[in-house]
């Protein structure tokens, strides 16, 4: 069995004098011997996973220790030393099991200082029956023999979000056993709406963490706003900003990276860590549903096996494509990583030039959880792409605080354009990609899926590609029901209030409402506090209870 003596193994794996160690798996040890056929595949000889800084080469820590602080002390984000590899073999394999069964395969991979009982304790709590409306958890649609939507939106708050935010907690839960025992956790998160939610549905009520959560009060949707401030908990709070994203998100990691609030938070026996996808307990989760659907397309006859995809994600954090990058380093046969982006189109200036530049208008858009001008998430696949070079990555990430751009120059430029492709969607296209996507295939796609179809469409036509396209689904339609009503009416909305849109929109498509959004109606507001940009930290105080 994976992990026998699991407890002698892990006493003290990280020393500097033991960094790794050495442990040979298979499939079935990974799967812990639940899946009832004999799977005989072996892996190469692995190591002990230890992750380290983009900023800073000679931080080494556990997985534990990463997703419990969720950010390095110098601001990097924690990235594994190496990444794992599966083979053709290993895929098969993993197109026999369920969704549970590949995450606990994956997620061993990554977490090896998690015994096989605590991942499958984690992994079996987020994807329990009920928790998601499709027993696959994350289903595929087939629009067309060649094109493939991957809905990642079936979870309690209806976005992608879930997939990693149901699991997160548990894994912090241990992860904070192993490494802060005693200590409350407190998350702190930036939304631009849907982490928001979901990270506030996952961490409610768990024991001893709080989470906090900042959002700009005019970026995202009303239905948005609603599930994060009707929110229940005893441990939960919620708090709006004046100003975007981009502005929460530097507040959020200013005070993540602030000395002086640490220390306050040390003497009440608190620490923060994030729920954001800096934190790689976020990111994780994300790489085991790509590998996921191609062991679907798989077994649903759609691909055989070794066949290439390609991927099209609808970002703006850069998270989501990068857990897709991920997977592809670790052997899934993806050829291209196609970014979409909405009228904030800074990703794909960048993929397109090679340089960076938040210096640009910004615009508040129908797909508001791309509304972003700084994708945090680049810097872990810049540090790859560069070979590990902390330095330079260090060089990049301060002239873009401090110019607002870097460039990486015409070697890295042509690193990105083989693996990655571009394109941009605005507002009015968005709405006439949702009308043509229902219309045509009687699919209705929420306003950012909306982005991803498009941009996909604007690839098939300019490169006359045929391979298989997955394409990341990420909301429920129901999420954004002003819009996509306006788009699938014809611009004719009837109700004037988010709920009669709602309806109107079920009635005017015969799809079901969500009830976990039906029933916000009769919620009532419990978080309505606004502060400036600069009040952040106060805020911090005041909702933990601690004197500024």
């Amino acid at each position: 069995m994976f992990y026998k003596n699991a407890e002698k193994l892990f006493s003290n794996p990280f020393t500097a004098a033991n960094r790794y160690v050495k442990i040979k798996l298979s499939i079935a040890d990974l799967i812990n011997g639940m899946n009832q056929r004999k799977i005989c595949v072996k892996v190469k000889g692995f190591e002990m996973m230890l992750y380290t800084s983009t900023r800073n080469k000679a931080v080494h820590v556990s997985s534990a220790q990463a997703i419990a602080q969720g950010i390095s002390a110098e601001g990097g984000l924690f990235v594994p030393e190496e990444i794992p590899k599966l083979s053709m073999e290993q895929i098969a394999a993993l197109a026999q099991l369920d969704y549970i069964e590949r995450a606990k395969a994956v997620l061993s991979l990554y977490l090896t200082d998690f015994t096989p009982e605590e991942l499958d304790r984690c992994v079996r709590g987020a994807y329990a029956p009920g928790k998601f409306s499709s027993p696959k958890v994350a289903p595929l649609v087939h629009l067309t023999e060649d094109i493939h939507v991957l809905e990642l939106w079936r979870g309690p708050t209806c976005a992608f979000k879930d997939m990693a935010l149901q699991l997160l907690p548990h894994l912090l839960t241990v992860a904070a056993s192993k490494t802060a025992e005693g200590k409350t956790i407190v998350i702190l998160v930036a939304t631009s709406g849907d982490t928001g939610k979901a990270a506030l549905e996952g961490f409610k009520d768990v024991p001893n963490t709080k989470i906090l959560v900042f959002y700009p009060e005019e970026g995202v949707s009303p239905m948005q706003k609603l599930q994060m401030t009707t929110q229940e908990g005893d441990n939960v709070g919620v708090c709006a900003i004046h100003g975007n994203f981009d502005d929460a998100q530097t507040g959020v990691k200013a005070i993540f990276t602030d000395p002086a609030i640490t220390e306050k938070l040390a003497q009440k026996n608190m620490m923060f860590s994030s729920a954001n996808s800096i934190n790689w307990g976020r990111l994780v989760p994300q790489i085991v549903y790509y590998i996921s659907a191609y062991c679907d397309l798989l077994k649903d006859g759609s691909i055989e096996l070794g066949d290439k995809m390609n991927v099209v994600v609808p970002t703006g954090n850069f998270g989501n494509i990068l857990a897709a990058y991920y997977a592809r380093r670790m052997g899934l046969p993806i050829q291209k990583l196609i970014c979409a982006s909405n009228a904030n189109n800074v990703l794909t200036d960048f993929l397109q030039t090679g340089k960076y530049d938040r210096n640009r208008s910004f615009y508040t858009t129908m797909s508001p959880s791309m509304d972003i001008l700084i994708s945090s998430n680049l810097e872990r696949l810049l540090f790859d792409l560069c070979g590990q070079d902390d330095a330079q990555v260090r060089a990049w990430m301060d002239s873009l605080k401090q110019d607002g751009c870097y460039d990486v120059g015409r070697s890295m430029l042509n690193k990105l354009k083989t693996l990655f492709a571009a394109g941009c969607c605005n507002d009015s296209r968005t709405k006439m990609t949702i009308r043509e996507t229902y219309n045509n295939t009687h699919y209705l796609c929420d306003t950012h899926t909306a982005v991803a179809v498009d941009v996909c469409k604007q690839y098939l036509l300019r490169t006359g590609d045929n391979t298989p396209v997955l394409i990341a689904s990420t909301a429920n339609p129901f999420k954004f029901s002003a819009s996509v009503l306006s788009a699938v009416g014809n611009g004719q909305v009837e109700s004037s209030d988010e709920f009669g849109m709602v309806q109107e929109l079920s009635s005017l498509t015969g799809e079901q409402v969500p009830p976990q959004l039906a029933g916000l109606a009769q919620k009532k507001q419990r978080f309505t506090k606004v502060c400036e940009r600069d009040e952040m930290k106060n805020v911090v105080y005041e909702m933990l209870g601690i004197e500024s």
